[in-house]
């Protein structure tokens, strides 16, 4: 699973349903099932009892849904419980986005202070640590979203390296060892056109590969650069809106020509509304049809030597090691924030290839170059569903019935304390999560580690 949105905490609750999913799976296969609902009718007594209402999803295996609304330590005994969790989140795969630097530099979802956030990822990354968590990957550091913002490729690249050394940085000064969180470390790109893209992802191995074992003495598992990339969605037009598969296709090809780990191939019709079934069906397709059906694709590496890719290999990361260079001689990543060096690269970037892209000087099809005679047909967006706000204001009114108040007051208090004594907020967070809402605890954490400001 991949988490976005307020990471520390979602991935509390993640973390709490993968452990009740398999607490099910026991409760099931000891034959537990009525002397746990005699358990959750008990707790209940004089409350609704939340339930799932229609048939299980298909090929559902313990979702966790015979606890509805409880966890799996109210009806088991501390000792299975203990090992259930143990063993559970030692396996669990999946990934939390939490990158503070993109979201300042880029994104702009902060909600906690930039110095406040970076002790919530370096917590998390203690805790996987302290408890074994080696096949979830605490932080996508990611540079699609300094992409889409208008960063070109080699600002992107040297923009997400610079800020993934700076948490190597920041968990040894925290006391870590780097053979045992590098592996945790993954990082996300975003894909394009330009010729730099086809290289985006061997040049950032090797500049990383280089860095951990030279200069950090990490071992070859921490030295490998794992990352995820997603065609870009800035490229996507409105105008000729079918035009947009082709594009996608030719991005796809990029990257998987380039080795990446793992692909997302975007909607044609993401430029307007949504995704459609219909769209991601045919998004899906340009994967599958290059993994099953083009021959070439059978080779790992078919590009690696050819002259162009060797050569913008070495340009792009000469590139790339200047604009270190120039972060560095503004403080590091952190001091360059101060003065929004990054941010203003970014929109100097973005306002340099809208410019082209208005006056024609960058060529796109069917948007500024060769136009169809008929025109480029309107496409209007269907009505996304949305909760109306009564329907989420009972979401938190059951969500608090359902909980008793003093138990969430006290381990609001608690993750308080937990915060000012400078101890490990997430271990507090995995409790907190099981009985208080998204909100109740953003408020609780505000109030000791200070709500995001931009400088100005």
């Amino acid at each position: 699973m991949t988490i976005n949105g307020p990471a520390p905490m979602l991935l509390g609750f993640f973390m709490n349903a993968a452990i009740d999913q398999q607490c099910e799976i026991y409760i099931k296969e000891n034959g537990l099932e009525k002397a746990v609902n005699s358990k959750i009718e008990k707790i209940y007594r004089g409350k609704q009892h939340p339930k799932y209402n229609g048939e299980l999803p298909e090929g559902n295996n313990g979702l966790g849904l015979m606890l509805l609304g409880l966890t799996g330590d109210k009806v088991l005994p501390k000792n299975i419980y203990d090992d259930i969790k143990r063993n559970t989140i030692a396996q669990v795969r999946g990934t939390v986005q939490a990158d503070i630097l993109k979201e300042d530099q880029a994104q702009n979802t902060c909600i906690f202070s930039t110095e406040f956030a970076l002790r919530l990822m370096g917590d998390v990354q203690e805790y996987f640590i302290e408890n074994n968590i080696r096949n979830f990957y605490s932080v996508s550091i990611s540079g699609y979203h300094i992409a889409e913002a208008g960063a070109n490729p080699i600002t992107q690249l040297a923009l997400t390296l610079s800020n993934g050394f700076t948490y190597v940085e920041y968990y040894l000064s925290r006391g870590m060892d780097i053979n045992k969180f590098g592996p945790n470390l993954s990082f996300f790109f975003s894909n394009g056109i330009d010729p730099e893209y086809a290289v985006i992802g061997r040049v950032a191995r090797k500049i990383w590969a280089k860095a951990m074992k030279e200069k950090y003495g990490a071992n070859a598992r921490a030295q490998m650069l794992k990352y995820h990339i997603q065609t870009s969605g800035r490229s996507l037009h409105a105008q000729e809106i079918d035009f947009n598969d082709i594009r996608t296709t030719l991005q796809a090809l990029y990257a998987i020509y380039d080795n990446c780990n793992s692909l997302h191939t975007n909607a044609y019709d993401e430029a307007i509304t949504t995704p459609t079934e219909e769209s991601v069906r045919r998004a899906m397709a340009i994967q599958l049809i290059i993994n099953k059906e083009l021959g070439l694709a059978k080779n790992e590496n078919p590009i690696q030597g050819a002259f162009i890719i060797e050569e913008l290999t070495d340009l792009v990361e000469e590139a790339v090691l200047l604009e270190f260079d120039r972060i560095t001689e503004r403080g590091g990543v952190l001091g360059a924030m101060e003065t929004m060096y990054q941010r203003s690269k970014i929109q100097e970037e973005s306002l340099y290839y809208e410019t082209l892209k208005h006056n024609g000087k960058f060529p796109i099809i069917g948007v500024n170059t060769f136009l169809s005679s008929k025109g480029s047909p309107t496409v209007l967006p269907a009505e996304v569903i949305r909760a109306t706000e009564e329907e989420k204001q009972l979401q938190i009114t059951t969500l608090k019935n359902l909980h008793d108040a003093n138990d969430t007051d006290s381990l609001l208090k608690h993750l308080q304390q937990t915060a000012v004594n400078n101890e490990n907020i997430f271990e507090a967070l995995m409790e907190v999560c099981k009985v208080c809402s998204l909100g109740q605890i953003t408020k609780a954490l505000f109030e000791v580690g200070g709500q995001y400001r931009r400088n100005m």
